[in-house]
């Protein structure tokens, strides 16, 4: 787990597959809160709610469709449809493939961890990232 929660935690730049404009969506509140925490989300989407904008950020139909670097790709789409998605993470150089909580793909991400990308499945990225927050906050107080 290690190295996804640290690219995590350096990043500056998350891509969220699968996030469109419903904000009662857990993918939107992910992003919003990673919004939130400073990260620059672009939204990568391709479904039935499509939106040239989310969350304040031009939305993209494929991550080989966005013209800057990815340090995250933070996944939210079904584990059947997550291989094109890890593909296209290699392809544009990313430094993490996050498989969000729920989804899983062994093979996919072994392929992933070859191309050297750092990887992680079926965890919340928001839940991690705020745990880690909080130890970090709690032992940056401490002499050492």
């Amino acid at each position: 787990m290690g190295d996804a929660v640290e690219v995590l935690m350096n990043a500056k730049t998350i891509a969220v597959v699968g996030l469109d404009s419903r904000e009662d969506r857990p993918a939107y509140g992910v992003a919003r809160y990673l919004q939130d925490q400073g990260y620059r989300v672009i939204p990568v989407h391709r479904g039935r709610f499509p939106a040239d904008t989310i969350l304040g950020e031009r939305a993209y139909a494929s991550l080989r469709d966005v013209p800057e670097p990815i340090d995250v790709v933070d996944v939210f789409v079904r584990p059947a449809d997550t291989d094109e998605v890890i593909d296209d993470a290699i392809a544009v150089g990313a430094k993490c493939v996050w498989l969000q909580e729920g989804i899983t793909n062994e093979s996919g991400l072994e392929r992933a961890r070859r191309a050297g990308l750092a990887t992680m499945q079926d965890r919340c990225a928001k839940v991690v990232h705020a745990e880690q927050a909080r130890l970090r906050q709690g032992s940056s107080g401490a002499e050492g």
